[in-house]
């Protein structure tokens, strides 16, 4: 597939890619690993946070030389498909990191939602305005763990760790369900409302 397209076509295309890439999102990854963590966020979740960043600028690095080899600009191909798989690896060692601090935030929220409630016993809480952003990050984490399972099944299969259980059919159809959330993810969240 890529191995006809004109040499100028390939090498641009590595480029465009190349700085999108390293540019947005490996400096993204490396700002999160750099940065301070949020007051009184627990040290094993700082851990497993910063290990996700590390992970995934590495992911993130690694598969712009395997994008090099299959356009052709870098020739090993034996070691293009060795670095594929340690970056793999590395987004599948992302994911669970992400998804251990996903679930822990979620009960941290959990855990805050239940004492706000208790402070607002006689009162709507629905009308609070702290309640339903808490509501809201807990929802916006409960989907980011979500799809961040199904991203550890799609990096099983393209790892083939499974190969009974998670078939290429599998693969696929799990990448689409979380190219879907991360879509929906990406959509502007509504225009709060304003309660008399």
């Amino acid at each position: 597939m890529w191995t006809n397209q004109p040499a100028w076509l390939a090498k641009s295309s590595v480029c465009s890619r190349f700085l999108y890439l390293i540019m947005f999102q490996f400096i993204n990854d490396l700002h999160g690993l750099i940065s301070p963590p949020a007051p009184g966020t627990p040290l094993p979740l700082i851990l497993l946070g910063k290990s996700k960043n590390a992970l995934l600028s590495t992911f993130l690095f690694l598969d712009q030389i395997v994008w090099l080899g299959r356009t052709g600009v870098y020739k090993n191909k034996e070691r293009t498909e060795l670095i594929g798989r340690i970056s793999l690896f590395c987004w599948l060692g992302s994911s669970v990191c992400t998804t251990l601090v996903e679930t822990g935030e979620i009960g941290r929220l959990s855990v805050s939602i239940k004492k706000l409630e208790k402070e607002l016993k006689n009162t709507d809480k629905h009308k609070n305005e702290q309640y339903q952003s808490k509501v809201q990050k807990s929802n916006q984490r409960s989907l980011a763990l979500v799809k961040t399972i199904l991203d550890i099944g799609v990096a099983v299969g393209l790892l083939q760790l499974a190969p009974k259980r998670i078939t290429p059919r599998v693969t696929g159809g799990l990448g689409f369900v979380t190219s879907l959330i991360s879509c929906y993810q990406l959509l502007p969240s509504p225009p709060k409302t304003k309660t008399s």
